[in-house]
């Protein structure tokens, strides 16, 4: 039995069944479960946390900070000009500042600048943090993607996810702790929610699709009822007795886990991913049925009831802000068709009395250049770009950190992707220093041996 097994795997050997005369003599001897510890029982935090669960937005291609949370008005007084002696982009020759086709207006108590993109997200400003001075190593996707992940680009290492489901556990026995919905399929595939090193149980559970389940065999077509449960008994105890011979191997563990969880998940999985008992204005509210927002809308809201169920960590994806062309019309697509939704999530969360446990964080893997070639697109920047967090023990209505006048380079309280990592297990309770794996003769963590906490955020 190879101890590699995701939940997935789990479920389809479940699903596909072993010979019926294979019970017969061994059922009763596997139906005595040996006893061991849960890798994903919750866990006791380095201290209290702020936040309990995180929902993770991530909007892949880079957006443009400049056109929807990083207001410079200094772009549009040098319209056309060279960006001179700013630094931070390697060729800026050729390239003439572009202001930002979309007005910044203040919203909320807080004044927070927003752009005219978001309508419905502005109506929030005063739960929002923004994140102005972010940046990362390489710009280019693949790299910046993998780093934003799991902190390093050169190596495979486990995502955020996994690292806060081994830190935390789960707080759900019948879902995987960590959920990825339509994860980018290349950029580092897997290596975005995956669990490297640690054991298989910490990896994301990949969902497909917002329209079903988007988990494949879910149902068992050869067994059902108690002669599964006999299956089930039977891959257990060779399970366990393979951990006996090999102690040492503490990912068996999570083979065991994965076969329990995948048993618990065939019946748990189609309830909390069904939208059929939400009401007609929740749906409307979600923007779900309408074909701009129809997509993201079902993920927001997935989102929320998954929350509601218990998973720890939960990322959204929402593709296609890659605008080295055509930015006016596209820009206004993607925002279109995700500020809604995120709007919804947030009202959602904030009736039920969980915004302030839950940490939303909202990015890119990097952002765009105010300087360019084209009249209507902007190229790749990993010097300077915008994220947003709200909730979850974050202070709301905080412009934080800042790049240089025209939005090229972060220059105040800079926010390499390592402090964004350790802010954000700070949030969770877990010291980013402390949360460690012994492999291959050393002690790993998300962070590596860099990353600051980001305190003047935190409430």
């Amino acid at each position: 039995m190879t101890p590699n097994y995701s939940r997935r795997s789990a479920l389809k050997a479940m699903s596909c069944g072993f010979g019926y005369m294979a019970f017969a003599g061994l059922a009763a001897e596997a139906a005595a479960k040996e006893s061991f510890q849960n890798p994903l029982a919750p866990k006791t935090p380095h201290f209290e946390p702020k936040a309990k669960r995180v929902i993770m937005l991530c909007m892949r291609g880079g957006p443009s900070h400049v056109d929807t949370f990083d207001y410079k008005p200094m772009l549009a007084k040098h319209a056309g000009e060279s960006p001179g002696g700013v630094g931070g982009l390697n060729n800026q020759k050729g390239r003439k500042l572009m202001p930002s086709p979309w007005k910044f207006s203040q919203h909320g108590e807080s004044g927070l600048p927003i752009s005219e993109l978001y309508p419905h997200l502005s109506k929030h400003a005063d739960d929002l943090c923004l994140i102005n001075g972010a940046y990362t190593d390489i710009p280019n996707h693949p790299q910046a993607l993998v780093q934003l992940h799991t902190g390093q680009f050169q190596f495979v290492r486990p995502s955020m996810g996994a690292w806060t489901l081994y830190g935390l556990g789960s707080e759900c026995q019948d879902l995987p702790g960590f959920i990825t919905i339509k994860p980018p399929a290349r950029l580092g595939g897997a290596q975005n929610y995956g669990s490297a090193f640690l054991p298989a149980i910490y990896q994301g559970t990949r969902v497909g699709s917002v329209t079903d389940t988007g988990i494949g065999n879910l149902e068992n077509k050869n067994f059902t009822g108690d002669l599964q449960t006999k299956q089930i008994d039977l891959l257990q105890s060779m399970n366990r007795q393979l951990a006996k011979r090999h102690p040492q191997n503490s990912q068996i563990d999570g083979v065991i886990e994965s076969y329990e969880l995948a048993s618990r998940m065939q019946s748990a999985v189609p309830e909390v991913m069904s939208l059929e008992k939400e009401s007609a204005p929740t749906l409307k509210k979600y923007g779900v049925n309408e074909k701009a927002t129809n997509d993201f809308g079902r993920q927001c809201l997935l989102a929320r009831r998954l929350a509601e169920a218990g998973v720890r960590f939960i990322e959204l994806t929402h593709e296609g802000w890659d605008q080295h062309s055509g930015l006016k019309a596209k820009l206004t697509s993607n925002t279109k068709a995700t500020d809604q939704p995120i709007a919804a999530l947030i009202s959602d969360l904030k009736q039920r009395d969980m915004l302030k446990d839950t940490l939303i964080i909202w990015t890119g893997e990097f952002g765009r250049t105010p300087a360019v070639k084209k009249a209507d697109g902007r190229d790749h920047n990993g010097t300077g770009f915008s994220m947003w967090m709200a909730g979850g023990g974050v202070k709301g209505g905080l412009r934080y950190g800042a790049t240089d006048e025209f939005g090229i380079t972060a220059q105040v309280d800079k926010f390499h992707v390592h402090d964004f990592h350790a802010t954000a297990l700070h949030l969770l309770g877990l010291n980013h220093k402390q949360l460690t794996y012994r492999y291959a003769g050393r002690d790993f963590r998300l962070t590596d041996v860099y990353g600051k906490v980001a305190k003047k955020i935190i409430a």
